[in-house]
């Protein structure tokens, strides 16, 4: 008889794990024990030698299916026992280690737990709680490691008799799920509207007040939405109204997937998605028979949708025949999501009609995760709930650094970089905002508790001096006492793509809105070969005026005179401005002539290279939108309208040299979208042809960019390859000159992967010089 001890990382916390490795042992006559040992999961075993052996096979096999295993290491403890252990047992956990395994991120309610769900002889029928260790809240219930049910806010809910039988049975599958509940012992849903109102059923209450077109705030597992339906374009309008979202597309849920190819087209890639226990929104296309509201997505060819992924949102679908219900984050813009009761009824006033609350607390905020499929490839808008907080694996590129990394200041996660795994924290939002700033905070101290990262080597942050994550960054560093190492913007982005896709070099296209140059101006076209912790810029878009500054990412029609400067006479640009476009300019035909005065000498201008700015251009210049209300909204609807049109248009595109540098000559672009406006082609055809030429342009400044290093992969990051369009013309032209094209696969394209990518610059920086002196 021998004895081995077998440590476990990895996803084994909160997922059935240890009642896995119970059966497992039983069944092949081992004793021993297994218990929670702070991060790592450690199994003592006797038996015999082969047995051992293949209980650890046996163990990867048939493991949890939501647990992974990154490493399992088996040491032979001793050789002659004299079989000190009777049985094999699962013993209390124990802090006196650390590793680097989580827990696993929140999870859709499981098939089980739904039959319980909507079973009327079972004890749990319409109970919105109810889970097992296959599914539910995890993250956002946790508030420290090992993830025990005394150290969530489960806690607050003592088990009744028969959820401890449950609880304290291995054979049982909620043995040991922390999220384990019923109506006897577990959380209360509740409607609230000025007091608390006694119903008996609060769920059907509130689809009835739905359904009578109100707006009802609906707390949920990781923050609240506000819920209306999708049918009623009044209820809609009013939801805008009060939010002051006038034309951001709202998210919808749908109860199944048959109702959801009614008004949208569903690819298999797509339904996956949707199936799958993480439970993303996705965005899909609009189908010809889409019957929605039309206030739900205004002027677009794509909506998300998700499908429900609690117990609760299964109940509101069981009492409504809506196809669809409006599930938006409830808080104001750029403020952080309301997870407590009074904060949600009293930041809500006025805004909803009626609360349906629950008493369970909500230790860490995660918004919805959202995604989108480019020629059958997903990649993230938003990486948070169903995924947050799985670690990306560096192992390959650091094992013994511990990073914090803090991203952009718009869209901003942040990332821990420990023991080779790279934790990016949930969605954080915009950290201009005060509130939001306070609970990126907060959040960065939790993370680090959860993943007991007790110290920082660096702190890496972005290259803008002004920044609130920079200045946090300073901070951080005098509280670490360790250096901050400031990454570029676009270099975090090829980075975070690199390591996406396991590749050390790259020639990167960054497109996106804005990113602080490192001459100090405002990049977003740029061609970037990247050499791990290096990168040298090979070509951009042509840079641009853009008069008034950050003026022109409001009113893109100043970008597009700012960009016809050039090319028209001064009286003939004012001149079309005031007869074709004098409603996009606030202040009418006085502003139309003050933009002018700036171009002409120069004043109140600053520079960009940036690929959204221009595709925000010619979206203006075709009299598509005029005002941007939400990030992205002038690009997204010329994708939109482009998406309607023919190949029947080509643009040329032209690539000239300034200052020593290839530049893509994106006037000469938007004067042929003018020209053609003009002639009276079809305004859906000009917009394909228009973003079809500013890729091929991109695409081919990239491919000689390679030529000119040998590099073998091409790839693309930044927001704009969220449009499919641009995207899949940019690949198609890279593989037709024979390289590889990466993209994000399991990573944000836009800034929710910059922490990642900063993090990866830190590390690769440290490899060669040991160093951040």
């Amino acid at each position: 008889m021998e004895r081995a001890r077998i440590l476990v990382q990895g996803i084994v916390q909160g997922v059935g794990f240890r009642p896995t490795v119970y059966r497992i042992a039983k069944s092949m006559e081992l004793a021993g024990y297994v218990r929670n040992l702070g991060n790592i999961v450690e199994i003592v075993l006797e038996g015999d030698k082969n047995s051992i052996k293949d209980f650890a096979e046996n163990l990867k096999l048939n493991k949890p299916p939501i647990s992974v295993i990154n490493s399992l290491e088996l040491e032979w403890v001793d050789s002659n026992v004299s079989g000190e252990f009777a049985d094999f047992n699962i013993l209390s956990s124990s802090e006196n280690f650390s590793g680097s395994s989580v827990i696993p991120a929140d999870l859709a309610t499981c098939d089980t737990c739904l039959e319980e769900v909507l079973n009327d002889n079972n004890r749990r029928y319409k109970y919105p709680f109810t889970a097992c260790t296959d599914c539910g809240p995890r993250f956002t219930v946790i508030e420290s490691v090992p993830y025990d049910r005394e150290r969530t806010s489960m806690d607050d809910f003592p088990l009744c008799p028969d959820c401890t039988a449950e609880y304290e049975d291995p054979e049982d599958r909620r043995y040991h799920a922390e999220a384990t509940c019923c109506p006897e012992c577990g959380p209360e849903v509740f409607i609230y509207k000025d007091q608390r109102l006694d119903v008996e059923n609060p769920i059907k209450e509130a689809v009835k007040l739905i359904d009578d077109g109100k707006i009802l705030a609906v707390k949920g597992i990781g923050g609240t939405h506000l819920v209306v339906k999708t049918t009623d374009d009044d209820a809609v309008s009013e939801l805008r109204k009060r939010l002051g979202r006038f034309n951001q597309p709202f998210a919808c849920m749908s109860p199944d997937l048959e109702t959801i190819r009614t008004f949208a087209e569903v690819a298999d890639f797509e339904e996956k998605a949707l199936i799958s226990r993480r439970r993303p929104i996705v965005v899909l296309n609009k189908n010809d028979n889409y019957y929605l509201a039309p206030s739900v997505a205004p002027e677009l060819h794509n909506l998300g949708v998700m499908l429900p992924y609690s117990g609760l949102h299964h109940l509101l679908f069981k009492y409504t025949q809506e196809p669809g219900l409006i599930m938006t984050s409830a808080n104001m813009p750029g403020e952080p999501m309301l997870i407590h009761n009074r904060d949600i009824i009293e930041k809500l006033e006025g805004v909803a009609d009626c609360y349906l609350l629950h008493d369970r607390r909500i230790v860490n905020r995660c918004d919805d995760s959202v995604v989108r499929f480019r020629g059958g490839e997903m990649a993230f808008i938003r990486r948070s709930r169903g995924y947050v907080p799985e670690p990306y694996d560096f192992s390959w590129l650091s094992k013994d650094l511990n990073v914090l990394a803090l991203g952009p200041e718009i869209d901003v996660t942040f990332s821990i970089l420990k023991e080779g795994n790279c934790y990016v924290s949930q969605y954080i939002g915009n950290t201009t905002k005060y509130e939001t700033f306070l609970s990126m905070k907060d959040a960065v101290d939790h993370l680090m508790e959860i993943t007991k990262t007790d110290s920082v080597d660096v702190v890496a942050s972005d290259l803008h001096p002004m920044f609130f994550t920079t200045k946090l960054a300073e901070e951080l560093g005098e509280r670490f006492g360790c250096p901050v190492f400031n990454v570029q913007h676009h270099h975090a982005h090829a980075a975070a793509l690199c390591v996406d896709n396991h590749v050390e070099e790259m020639i990167c296209i960054a497109a996106d809105g804005v990113g602080y140059g490192s001459d100090g101006t405002a990049w977003g076209g740029e061609i970037l070969h990247i050499n791990r912790d290096e990168y040298k810029r090979f070509g951009s878009l042509m840079p641009q005026k853009m008069a008034g500054g950050d003026l022109t990412t409001k009113y893109p029609i100043r970008m597009v005179m700012s960009m016809l400067h050039d090319h028209y006479d001064p009286e003939e640009l004012v001149e079309l401005m005031k007869r074709d476009y004098l409603d996009y300019f606030k202040h009418g035909e006085r502003e139309v002539e003050l933009v002018s005065k700036q171009l002409e000498r120069s004043f109140n201008l600053s520079k960009t290279t940036s690929t959204g700015r221009v595709l925000d251009a010619i979206s203006s210049a075709l009299g598509i939108c005029g005002e941007r209300t939400y990030e992205g909204e002038c690009s997204m609807k010329l994708e939109s309208v482009g998406h309607q049109g023919s190949d029947s248009i080509e643009i040329p595109y032209e690539i000239k040299k300034e200052d020593g540098m290839e530049v893509l000559d994106t006037p000469k672009i938007l004067v042929n979208v003018l020209e053609l406006k003009h002639k009276n082609k079809p305004i859906a055809d000009i917009a394909q042809a228009a973003q079809r030429a500013v890729s091929l342009g991109l695409a081919d400044l990239a491919v000689r960019s390679a030529e000119k290093t040998g590099v073998e992969f091409i790839g693309g990051s930044g927001g704009v390859f969220y449009n499919e369009a641009v995207s899949m013309t940019i690949k198609n032209f890279v593989e037709s000159k024979g390289y590889k094209f990466l993209q994000h696969r399991d990573s944000c394209a836009g800034d929710g992967s910059v922490s990642m990518g900063q993090a990866a610059a830190a590390a690769w920086h440290h490899n060669k010089f040991g160093s951040f002196e």
